[in-house]
């Protein structure tokens, strides 16, 4: 049985408009349900996905950039620890312990890089390779499957504006407090 869900920010909103009808809480519900539709996405029905493939969410994207960052001139799926820090915006202690769970699942292995002597690259083996791309296939049919509530039209807007939303608020400086 589905359970039936809340729509917590436009009750919020509506405690808050009985309380102050001169507010303009717009902003209010649109945040809120930003931040409800996200967890509910990521707990619900994406990291479940990556779950049943014996993958976190992060170590999902730590693969996925390796895969999609394409070919180098050796044949490998390869970037350095810094190309990885800057693609998934993570520490590097985040990255290296990310880095030593897939590479003790044989998912990547770490080799000496040939542009430089004294770094390393990190490489999607084969094993890798054939799982990120398994895997990507069911996380774009999973997401496909989250957004058919609304039409493609509907789709294309919802992601310009969320483009447009995006950025526009890293441009800005922290709180106006």
């Amino acid at each position: 049985m589905k359970q039936q869900q809340k729509d917590r920010a436009g009750a919020a909103a509506a405690q808050w408009r009985q309380e102050k009808p001169d507010w303009d809480l717009l902003p209010m519900e649109l945040f809120g349900r930003i931040s409800e539709a996200s967890n509910v996405i990521r707990s619900r029905h994406i990291e479940p996905l990556f779950a049943a493939f014996g993958l976190q969410g992060g170590e999902f994207d730590v693969l996925a950039t390796l895969r999609r960052s394409g070919c180098n001139e050796a044949g490998l799926y390869a970037l350095t620890p810094s190309q990885m820090y800057d693609a998934t915006m993570i520490s590097s202690g985040g990255m290296t312990n990310r880095l030593d769970r897939l590479e003790k699942a044989g998912l990547v292995e770490r080799m000496a890089n040939p542009k430089d002597r004294r770094g390393t690259i990190v490489a999607l083996t084969d094993k890798g390779l054939a799982l990120v791309e398994q895997v990507t296939e069911r996380h774009l049919a999973n997401e496909t499957r989250l957004l058919s509530a609304l039409s493609q039209t509907e789709q294309q807007l919802l992601n310009e504006l969320m483009a447009k939303l995006l950025m526009g608020v890293e441009q800005m400086d922290g709180p106006d407090v």
